[in-house]
């Protein structure tokens, strides 16, 4: 059965992406490329045109569009972590060499792609049908970028 995956616009960076999430996520598979062939918008005929990967079961493809599309913040990936070990990890590694944190779990990686660094609970949490539990957890949420997950749990289960 054929499945959806996700087309990022990566400017010119395509290959570069797939290297750096490659040396971040253990476990990415590389996919095939694609190259641009003779084409009326002046691209270098030979260069990469898409690029493959799979980061955490999730197929990505990397389109080197050669049109500058920024990133927003309407479109993000969420990395759910079981440990803090893991959130310090992923968000170490997806600000450095030019990535930046933002409040409550997210960063902005070097390209300008927006991650969620998540605890795994979290969708529990923040799904919860106790109101009290759950907006004791996202209030301490607000308060932090990277998130700790010690923090957020004993907010949801003292409330």
């Amino acid at each position: 059965m054929l499945k959806a995956y996700t087309c990022i616009w990566s400017n010119q960076s395509a290959a570069e992406m797939v290297k750096f999430y490659k040396s971040i996520f253990k476990g990415s598979k590389v996919g095939k490329y694609s190259y641009w062939g003779k084409n009326p918008m002046g691209v270098k005929e030979g260069s990469v045109l898409t690029a493959h990967i799979t980061i955490l079961g999730q197929k990505l493809m990397l389109l080197n569009g050669y049109t500058d599309m920024p990133f927003n913040e309407s479109i993000s990936f969420i990395v759910p972590c079981k440990t803090q070990r893991e959130i310090d990890y992923y968000w170490k590694k997806l600000t450095s060499g030019g990535g930046r944190p933002v409040q409550c779990g997210w960063v902005v990686d070097k390209f300008g792609l927006r991650w969620q660094i998540a605890p795994a609970d979290f969708d529990k949490w923040n799904t919860s049908k106790n109101k009290a539990k759950k907006e004791a957890m996202m209030v301490e949420m607000w308060k932090m970028k990277k998130l700790d997950i010690k923090k957020l749990k004993a907010a949801y289960d003292k409330a």
